[in-house]
């Protein structure tokens, strides 16, 4: 009696995973019927508390705009930046010269001015302070109902109430956002990149 009860149990446990795993690709197929054509969202993947939207738009791979250099992008934000200036190591172990704008919160931005494409490209970075914007309109403080409205149309509340973290990232891979909520309001945005620079 006791091996039937533990042949239920796991049979019961392995059944409600995998409809898990069902449901959450239905969710993510379903949201890819509501993303803005603006924004070429060409998959979305839902793990647990996480959302990732595969998108192959400008506002993943230029977050801040394009800018041919970092002073026009200093004098555009009319906000006191802190600046560094110097050489960091990076993905495939290249070293480059990297300029490390920085707030008084501590939200920075690493960039740096690429000589193939001729533009400022982003490294990293980590954004709390809400005057920072970014080109789509989002900044820390936004509300979470705003962040998804800006990649999608419309969408069913129900299916990002659990959502804590959306990362959008580029069709490649090479470099995206990472957006956390706490409850209803946008923490930080984070900015990353696995560029092989230069």
């Amino acid at each position: 009696m006791k091996k039937i009860l533990i042949l239920i149990a796991f049979a019961m446990t392995v059944g409600t995973v995998a409809a898990q795993e069902v449901s959450s690709r239905a969710k993510a197929m379903r949201m890819m019927t509501y993303a803005k054509p603006e924004y070429m969202v060409k998959d979305i993947k839902v793990l647990a508390d996480t959302m990732i939207v595969y998108s192959l738009a400008d506002y993943v791979i230029y977050p801040v705009g394009k800018w041919e250099n970092i002073e026009q992008y200093i004098t555009s934000t009319q906000l006191q930046w802190y600046r560094e200036s110097g050489y960091k190591d990076f993905y495939d172990s290249m070293t480059v010269s990297v300029n490390t704008l920085r707030r008084l919160d501590d939200s920075y931005l690493d960039m740096y001015r690429s000589i193939t494409t001729g533009r400022v490209e982003m490294v990293a970075g980590k954004l709390t302070d809400p005057e920072v914007v970014l080109e789509n309109g989002l900044h820390a403080g936004s509300t979470k109902d705003d962040v998804f409205k800006v990649i999608f149309k419309r969408f069913p509340k129900s299916y990002v109430a659990d959502i804590k973290v959306l990362k959008v990232i580029s069709g490649a891979g090479e470099v995206g956002q990472i957006y956390t909520f706490s409850g209803n309001k946008l923490r930080h945005i984070g900015i990353i990149s696995k560029y092989k620079y230069y």
